[in-house]
């Protein structure tokens, strides 16, 4: 393929944010080798698809991705790269027009590697034990990867499996790479990773002491946890939030199920009792009079093997007691490998499409009254930089969504609000 200039790459990315954190880094450091990016219809040399294997369907998007760059550009080099091409390596090599396939542990390799097989350039393989990476292009916030892989094994889980054991970015580099997006004028960072709360494993540093480093960042003036687990948000963590900081009232917690039975028999570290007292304690030491109520999104999955309806009622009268600000549904999806995949009581697809329905309403109804009961308070609101038909919109430190006139000298800038 020659030298650089001229030469164009195309980005798909399927999956959670950390997935878009680091298509994002491999992005920047494309554009810094010369290459010029253009949208995935476009004719491009290079398709970089980053792939997700959470469920079947999200396998099957992956594949069908790599077909579809495949037939705009038969003549292209297409990479691939994330979840399912760790977990899927040889089938997904086989695609035709695949030219190079990365596991999650190769990330540092995708930018050299392509740029040397393309015989574009050589580049110094990025020299670390996990691969930073952080997102770019919105100017209101960035998600900031501090921690990759997972110790857990859960039994319907494939994650440690596609993303390898629990491994944390240096706080040293997490700060600098805080320190850029700062410079990029965002406002707002989102601490992102496989198991966030697990950080400092492989580091001998506490997560802690990262967030107390992140929030000397000049520059940066919220940050959000984008999801930890709840034996891992820990009464010294979460009383140092409360103590004045820039860290926002809003966590992303993983239930999964709100039956104790299926909490044990899927290697779940908790129990409804210990996750409810955990909301409590951050109810307690967070929420002011007149001021701000915490939200909480928790992750719930339907339809494990075992949920009878029995379970499952328990899991809906759990939610009603503990009352999330939103719930993020989930239809169990047997992945092969995993020792859910093999267990008795698989649930029936038309039966988890009834309670992902179920749930998807109690979440509206939940979200509706925790907006409702945040009317009046004063609040503080990051409003994007989009246009939306004359309107913009922004969220509120407990993620509450605001929508007002367009203004542009708004964009980008924290404005007081009364909700």
């Amino acid at each position: 393929m020659g030298e650089s200039k001229n030469k164009k790459i195309a980005f798909l990315t399927l999956g959670c944010k950390l997935n878009y954190a680091e298509t994002s880094t491999y992005e920047r450091g494309f554009v810094e080798a010369g290459l010029e990016m253009v949208p995935w219809s476009s004719k491009a040399d290079i398709y970089l698809v980053n792939t997700c294997s959470v469920t079947a369907t999200a396998d099957a998007k992956s594949r069908n991705l790599i077909r579809k760059v495949h037939r705009v550009n038969p003549g292209a080099c297409v990479v691939v790269t994330g979840c399912s091409a760790q977990l899927r390596r040889d089938e997904i090599k086989a695609i035709p027009g695949v030219a190079l396939v990365f596991g999650c542990n190769e990330k540092s390799r995708v930018v050299p590697d392509t740029l040397s097989f393309c015989g574009i350039t050589q580049v110094a393989p990025y020299d670390s034990q996990v691969f930073a990476a952080f997102s770019s292009g919105e100017r209101t916030r960035s998600f900031l990867k501090v921690q990759d892989g997972c110790n857990n094994y859960c039994k319907y889980c494939t994650v440690p499996y596609a993303r390898g054991e629990s491994r944390s970015v240096p706080i040293a580099e997490c700060v600098a790479n805080a320190r850029k997006i700062a410079a990029m004028g965002v406002k707002e960072i989102v601490l992102t990773g496989v198991n966030t709360g697990d950080f400092g494993r492989s580091t001998g540093e506490s997560f802690l002491q990262l967030l107390q480093a992140l929030n000397e960042v000049e520059g940066i003036e919220r940050y959000r946890i984008s999801s930890i687990e709840p034996n891992l948000l820990t009464a010294e963590i979460i009383d140092w939030i409360a103590s004045g900081t820039k860290f926002q009232p809003h966590f992303h917690i993983p239930l999964q199920t709100g039956s104790d039975a299926l909490l044990e028999s899927m290697g779940r570290r908790y129990t409804t009792a210990f996750f409810a007292d955990k909301l409590e304690y951050v109810r307690k030491a967070m929420e002011r009079p007149g001021g701000p109520l915490v939200f909480f999104g928790i992750d719930v999955m339907v339809g494990l093997p075992g949920e009878t309806e029995e379970l499952f009622a328990q899991s809906v009268a759990f939610l009603e007691r503990v009352r999330p600000s939103f719930i993020h549904v989930f239809p169990y999806s047997r992945r092969p490998g995993t020792p859910a995949a093999d267990m008795p009581g698989q649930v029936a697809e038309n039966v988890k499409k009834e309670r992902v329905a179920v749930l998807e309403e109690l979440s509206s109804r939940l979200h509706s009254e925790f907006v409702q009961a945040n009317k009046g308070v004063h609040e503080r609101v990051l409003f994007e930089s989009t246009d939306r038909q004359g309107f913009m919109e922004g969220y509120t430190g407990n993620y509450i969504r605001v929508r007002r006139p367009y203004e542009e000298a708004l964009s980008g800038k924290i404005v007081d609000v009364t909700i």
